[in-house]
């Protein structure tokens, strides 16, 4: 690796994560705001056997919970809704096309809380765009 480069480390994705998550439009932030975000290597096997990945490096995020549109508010949710990215996956593509790694961060993020909402693509890129610095 060349001098003075090195790969970010869990919580300095954490801390970009938490970057691009406070530029977005604060409607968004709002309704997104119990929404759990975790940062790891990679998605657990678990995940690689029930999303059948060729491989881990598959998968750049993930959103676990149940969307906004399909709770029945008939009591309390148990379950955590949760946003995992995934270090690895995520570095690899970055090192792969160039993109800028906070911005794939950011997208990975929106995509993934768009999830949590059951937000069209159209929809995600339109909060992507009012996202961009």
């Amino acid at each position: 690796m060349a001098s003075g480069i090195h790969a970010p480390s869990l919580d300095e994705i954490a801390a970009i994560a938490r970057q691009a998550f406070d530029a977005l439009p604060a409607g968004f932030r709002r309704l997104a705001r119990d929404v759990v975000i975790q940062v790891a290597e990679f998605p657990d096997e678990d995940t690689e056997r029930e999303m059948e990945l060729a491989s881990p490096f598959d998968l750049l995020g993930l959103y676990q919970g149940v969307p906004i549109g399909e709770r029945d508010g008939a009591g309390t949710r148990q379950d955590v809704d949760m946003i995992f990215l995934y270090r690895r996956p995520m570095l690899d593509y970055w090192c792969e096309t160039g993109e800028e790694l906070g911005h794939v961060i950011r997208h990975v993020l929106i995509h993934e809380i768009g999830h949590h909402f059951g937000l069209s693509d159209d929809d995600m890129e339109r909060i992507e765009e009012e996202a961009e610095p």
